[in-house]
């Protein structure tokens, strides 16, 4: 328990120190599963999104820009004045709120409040599986029913997994990023209860990064 939290608060600095050094390190152009995510919200009927992981927010301000309300929430306070900033600079700021939060701890948002909720590369951050679970569980929580849920993880097939430092629970470190890499056994766990719609492989990045990008719905 120490070393995961250590693990932690050492992750939580270094995202810190990145977003400082690198303000708008993801650019200002929307990943490909926010722009997917935001069809399958708009189908869904979906009006406000919670976003775990905003970091800076590019995809943040494409759901707002898409006309959604957005709740935006990282650990990092300075990824998030950079997206602050940003909203304000995109006139979308009245859509946009934003929230410090430690997904290790529970979600700061009632019972069914939230129609839809996008997560991109957050749930493979440095947490253990029992984490992740929980976090599904306060995922499930939050949304209202019928609401969806769209992440993307990587996973064992990339070239990263089992690579770098080893912090066990498929967790491993490598340039100073600790990823927890998805086997499809820990997909099938998540979705336990929900609606799985998709499961799509896809890769991102120059080394590529290879990921999974889920989408499940919460039976109404």
């Amino acid at each position: 328990m120490a070393d995961e939290r250590e693990l932690a608060e050492t992750q939580q600095r270094h995202w810190q120190d990145t977003y400082a050094a690198h303000p708008g390190m993801y650019g200002g152009e929307p990943s490909e599963p926010a722009v997917h995510a935001a069809r399958v919200f708009r189908t869904a009927g979906a009006r406000d999104v919670l976003e775990l992981g905003a970091g800076h927010g590019r995809d943040a301000l494409f759901f707002a820009r898409e006309g959604f309300t957005v709740q935006a929430t990282d650990f990092s306070p300075v990824g998030l004045e950079q997206l602050r900033d940003a909203a304000r600079a995109r006139g979308v700021d009245a859509r946009v709120t934003t929230v410090v939060h430690d997904v290790r701890e529970p979600l700061p948002l009632p019972d069914a409040s939230v129609d839809a909720v996008f997560a991109h590369m957050l749930l493979c951050m440095a947490l253990s599986t029992e984490e992740i679970h929980a976090l599904a569980g306060e995922v499930r929580r939050v949304l209202r029913p019928g609401g969806v849920f769209v992440y993307t993880v990587r996973h064992t097939g990339d070239a990263h997994y089992e690579a770098g430092t080893a912090h066990g629970d498929d967790i491993f470190e490598h340039g100073g990023f600790a990823v927890h890499f998805f086997g499809r056994e820990l997909v099938d766990a998540l979705a336990d209860g929900w609606i799985l719609d998709e499961i799509h492989a896809f890769e991102e990045g120059g080394l590529p990064r290879r990921l999974w990008r889920v989408t499940q719905t919460l039976p109404r």
